[in-house]
């Protein structure tokens, strides 16, 4: 093993100069500044075992390999000649990655990077353009549905063969979709439960909540319903719940840790529904796992159903499912969709996370805002949202988002 130390003004001219002397095989040891520039130590017919195996003696550190006595002494004799004999504080092994001008290059070249990525996909999107006009106004239309790229182009890829009616091709296309759609097979109202509404705040769960019991206790009587309420976080969210609860005439609790929801949920045995209305987080609240824990283990048989409101983007309602997956969610009800300037987002976030949909609200009227989600009557719904919408998607976002799925699929 050749050892030599460098000196030079910066971290470049240094590497050149290793690569000159030393050859592309060259190892880098150590490297750090000094007055004037930078230092560097570099090794050729490197044996990193010995070479870790002495510096750990040398170190003082008690942990040892078995290596050969000839390749040690060499090793140590290398070691000892470039290590600083009273450091006054160890150098960052990675210091050479802050070098400004290698900062600055990596900067540029990450530029550089996004845009021919840009440019290859608005290429890529323009040469799909001219071989498949009629892929083009279906991909369209499914992302101002509001679809990702990923499920139009599917979508799309499911049709076959495309003609030129382009109407017919539509309704093929939300046809398909309506397959996707999936739907949660028990219907609360019938068959009652013990049943959790977890979701972020705002999104409606205390009304919600109102609407499923209300229903049930006009179908089977207010004294096969009850209420529970674990969100001790809001101000007045007691009082609201409780409110509803006097209206319908049915009880209201409160539970503020595992062990007295447990008692509350098995002195309320005789109910055949129980709503449990959950406090509202942000998918990044730091408590978030710990509620999600006090339901997991308070009882066996409860399903929960996560609400997602169709007023929230796309990428917040990913974020939204991933973060209360902690939750083990059995479905999803999609709320204020007559907010909702597209509410196809909320759809494909149902069929991203495979989130079955019970049910959808549409106002704030308890109960009648509240619907049994049927794929057909969301399609419908989407679409007519869609019509009533003036946004657009913009041709450039679409080349962006869907060019690198064209260019792997389609060129």
């Amino acid at each position: 093993m050749k050892i030599k130390r460098f000196f030079a003004p910066d971290i470049r001219q240094a590497i050149r100069m290793v690569r000159d002397e030393q050859g592309p095989e060259a190892v880098i040891l150590s490297n750090s500044r000094v007055n004037g520039g930078v230092e560097i130590v570099a090794a050729v017919d490197y044996d990193e075992t010995v070479f870790k195996a002495v510096k750990t003696e040398i170190m003082g550190e008690t942990r040892t390999q078995e290596v050969p006595a000839p390749a040690v002494a060499a090793a140590r004799r290398t070691v000892e000649a470039v290590q600083p004999a009273a450091p006054a504080a160890e150098a960052p092994d990675n210091i050479w990655s802050q070098e400004p001008t290698l900062v600055e290059l990596r900067s540029e070249l990450s530029h550089m990077r996004l845009m021919m990525e840009n440019q290859l996909s608005s290429l890529a999107w323009g040469h799909f353009s001219r071989r498949e006009p009629a892929a083009v106004e279906l991909i369209q239309r499914l992302m101002h549905f509001g679809l990702t790229a990923a499920q139009s182009r599917s979508l799309v890829d499911g049709l076959g063969h495309l003609d030129d009616d382009i109407e017919g091709l539509w309704q093929r296309a939300l046809n398909l979709l309506a397959n996707d759609i999936p739907l949660y097979g028990h219907d609360i109202l019938n068959d009652g439960g013990i049943v959790a509404l977890v979701g972020p705040t705002g999104v409606g769960k205390t009304t919600t909540a109102a609407k499923l019991a209300a229903r049930y206790a006009m179908r089977h009587g207010s004294r096969q319903v009850a209420l529970i309420t674990v969100d001790n976080y809001r101000v007045g969210a007691y009082e609201q719940l409780r409110t509803y609860g006097r209206i319908l005439d049915v009880p209201v609790k409160t539970a503020d840790s595992r062990d007295e929801l447990r008692k509350v949920l098995n002195d309320l045995c005789d109910r055949r529904l129980i709503l449990i209305d959950t406090t509202g987080m942000g998918q990044h609240d730091s408590a978030l796992l710990k509620q999600a824990e006090l339901l997991d283990k308070s009882h066996m048989n409860k399903k929960t159903l996560l609400l997602l409101s169709a007023t929230t983007r796309l990428s917040g309602l990913g974020d939204v499912a991933g973060a209360f997956g902690a939750f083990h969610p059995d479905g999803c009800i999609l709320t204020k969709l007559d907010e909702a300037t597209c509410i196809g987002g909320a759809v494909s976030a149902a069929i991203s996370h495979a989130l079955p949909v019970a049910y959808y609200s549409d106002g704030q009227r308890v109960p009648e805002d509240l619907h049994q989600a049927r794929a057909g009557t969301l399609v419908a719904r989407g679409v007519q949202t869609m019509k009533n919408s003036e946004s657009s998607i913009n041709e450039d976002l679409i080349a962006l988002s869907f060019g690198k799925e064209v260019a792997n699929a389609y060129v």
